[in-house]
């Protein structure tokens, strides 16, 4: 990881982070890990560093180096994984979902330009907001106060190439990363000249100014990303935009009362297309040319923090708003689009919160209470005819609202040396994305049709856990209503009302609010300082069943797609000498299913990673590192008529970091 030149022997380092205020104490109650800058450092994609923790998982298997945008969505525990994701990220305390879709463009934001990532899992809404249903992701970027150049350039054996930069000095932090990844082909199997590259072009700039008056610290943050990616099939690709722009002001608590004070912004923009593929995969047609899904986020927090004794109490609040829309073309006949379609809408939501936390030499207690109105309105669906112009379908429907309480309970208990156990109650909710209220999207010959009458989600869960210093174990259980899932409607060759033909080999799914989920699981993490060799290990096991009810009885019993039962990791550090050290990284995950009948399923996964660190002197270094160095076949997806793809092969990369 590129890490700080040290200050000049004769200058005092003055360290400032961005504006933003510390965590209650009741948050050491909750089920909390952190990633450090050298673990981010180890790979030049944020997704991979997250994974080092199990239970971490974007939607499939398949990571950012090859993922399409929709399917990147966070997910925590393994309770029931989304292409919007269930747990929140943040930025310094600003949201980075996706406002369209709530999934999370992990090329935007350069390992280099972070200090570290907290995990919370199952903390539910609380101070967080919507969104923070199985967790939270909060990122720091790197403080101002010292002038560093951090430079990391990279090639592949595969004639893949990166670059990351981060540059701070007394007031600005300037981060960017560029990269060219040329892909590989999903399909091994049944291979056909239908079957392509999963290239990826990608790009990302940000700054941030800051400074500091009267106690009172304020930032303005400016970031910009682009990424083209091939989607593994001749004719299917995506290109995602962005900007963003942040102004916060904080002042940290002292003596009296500390608050803080965001604004945000985000713009984004989806072009995406799919193809229908041909007998024998020897061709493809194009099915769906999504030419356009711009959008727009705003949003504002706030909070006041103040403390009295033993008592520490924040009360807060915050709103987010999404504006947005698919414009798309479909309907292919003679080779030609003949329908075009525009369908969007926005949703709003807005909370206020109060939490307290006790504490003492020994005890920590902590509970919190909020609720959030939200509402889904301006929903609109329009189909024309290309040709004459004519509209032949036109929806507009009905807005929703809702009010949705929620609300967490922690206590810890310190028993001495380094042993604590600790207990927690929550709740949190997640509203639907635009995307799945709006957008249908085609992968292959399977199409699945969006729902403008979706309801949020909502969660429950316990937790009770027992720790040290380096080790901690927690059991979990958890009963998500409402869960927003891919339905199987159908299979082709068939007609359907709204979606249309769908071809041989294809289903129809559509997403619906699939009654209940209910899980129970294991979490557990370990470390170990020997000396030279530095050991880490954790395992995440969950039993997630669907509950189908009376709306969708055919899932009931079923396990929820993409859900792993078992994910274990672990990783051996070994420090050879001051200039040479060796890293490796292994992965395993049970077999999971592809689609919500239980009907095809993937494959465990087994996968091993490495690297080694030369240190050069002078603030350089260079690395040899493998991601998948056993070349495993990883299973990340299976079509209707048993067609499957996997994830990356091995590579191997060259590096050489500046600034160490």
């Amino acid at each position: 990881m590129p890490m700080a030149l040290p200050p000049a022997a004769d200058v005092e380092a003055v360290i400032v982070t961005a504006p933003r205020l510390a965590a209650l104490p009741s948050e050491a109650a909750f089920s909390v890990i952190n990633i450090d800058a050298r673990t981010l450092g180890a790979t030049g994609r944020l997704d991979q560093a997250l994974k080092t923790v199990p239970g971490v998982s974007l939607f499939r298997r398949t990571g950012s180096d090859g993922a399409n945008p929709t399917i990147q969505g966070l997910s925590l525990r393994a309770i029931a994984p989304s292409g919007a994701g269930r747990a929140l990220v943040t930025l310094d305390g600003v949201p980075q979902n996706d406002p369209f879709g709530g999934w999370v463009i992990w090329t935007a934001m350069p390992p280099e330009g972070l200090s570290g990532v907290s995990l919370v899992r199952g903390a539910g809404a609380g101070p967080y907001g919507a969104g923070a249903l199985t967790g939270v992701a909060a990122l720091s970027e790197l403080p101002v106060g010292n002038d560093t150049q951090l430079l990391d350039l990279s090639v592949a054996d595969d004639g893949s190439s990166r670059g990351g930069l981060a540059l701070t000095t007394g007031r600005l932090v300037v981060t960017g990363s560029a990269e060219r990844r040329e892909g590989y082909v999903p399909v091994r199997k049944g291979r056909g000249p239908a079957d392509n590259p999963t290239n990826l072009e990608a790009r990302s700039l940000s700054a941030r100014l800051q400074g500091e008056r009267d106690g009172v610290r304020m930032a303005m943050r400016l970031s910009a990303y682009d990424e083209a990616r091939d989607a593994g099939l001749a004719g299917a690709a995506s290109h995602a935009s962005g900007t963003s722009a942040s102004v916060s002001l904080a002042r940290p608590q002292a003596t009296g009362l500390g608050w803080r004070a965001q604004a945000w912004v985000r713009s984004s923009d989806l072009e995406n297309t799919s193809v229908a593929v041909g007998p024998g995969r020897l061709t493809t047609t194009p099915a769906n040319d999504q030419y356009a899904t711009p959008a727009l986020g705003y949003g504002l927090n706030g909070a006041l923090q103040g403390r009295s004794g033993n008592l520490s109490w924040e009360l807060g609040g915050d709103v987010r708003i999404a504006d947005g829309e698919v414009r798309e073309r479909f309907r292919v006949v003679s080779g030609a689009f003949t329908r075009n379609r525009v369908a969007g809408g926005r949703t709003a939501i807005g909370g206020v919160y109060g939490e307290g936390a006790w504490s003492s030499d020994n005890w920590v207690l902590g509970a919190g209470l909020r609720v959030d109105a939200w509402q889904q309105s301006d929903a609109h669906r329009q189909e024309r005819d290309i040709a004459t112009g004519a509209t032949l379908l036109n929806l507009s429907p009905t807005d929703t609202s809702g009010t949705t309480p929620t609300a967490r309970l922690a206590l810890r208990r310190d028993l001495g040396e380094n042993l604590f156990v600790r207990g927690a109650a929550y709740g949190g909710f997640r509203p639907p994305s635009l995307n799945e209220l709006h957008r249908p999207f085609r992968v292959g010959n399977d199409v699945t049709e969006a729902n403008s009458a979706l309801r949020p989600e909502t969660l429950k869960g316990v937790e009770v856990g027992l720790g040290g210093e380096a080790w901690s174990a927690t059991l979990f259980a958890t009963r998500l209503e409402d869960p927003i899932t891919n339905v199987t409607l159908g299979p082709g060759p068939a007609t359907f009302p709204v979606a249309g033909f769908i071809p041989a080999g294809g289903v129809l799914r559509q997403r619906q609010n699939a009654g209940q989920i209910e899980a129970w699981g294991l979490e557990a993490d370990w470390a170990q300082d020997l000396g030279p060799v530095d050991l880490k290990a954790g395992l995440t096991y969950s039993h997630a069943r669907v509950d189908g009810g009376t709306s969708v009885p055919q899932l009931t019993g079923k396990r929820p797609a993409q859900v792993p039962n078992l994910t274990l990791t672990s990783q051996a550090t070994w420090q050879a000498s001051e200039a040479f050290s060796l890293t490796a990284g292994l992965r395993y995950e049970g077999s999971r299913f592809e689609d919500d009948l239980n009907s095809r399923k993937l494959s465990p996964a087994l996968s091993l990673d490495g690297r080694m660190d030369w240190n050069l002197g002078a603030g350089r270094s260079l690395y040899l590192a493998a991601e998948n160095l056993t070349d495993a076949a990883i299973e990340v997806g299976e079509t209707g008529d048993g067609i499957e793809s996997f994830a990356a092969p091995r590579r191997v990369m060259l590096g050489l970091t500046l600034g160490r």
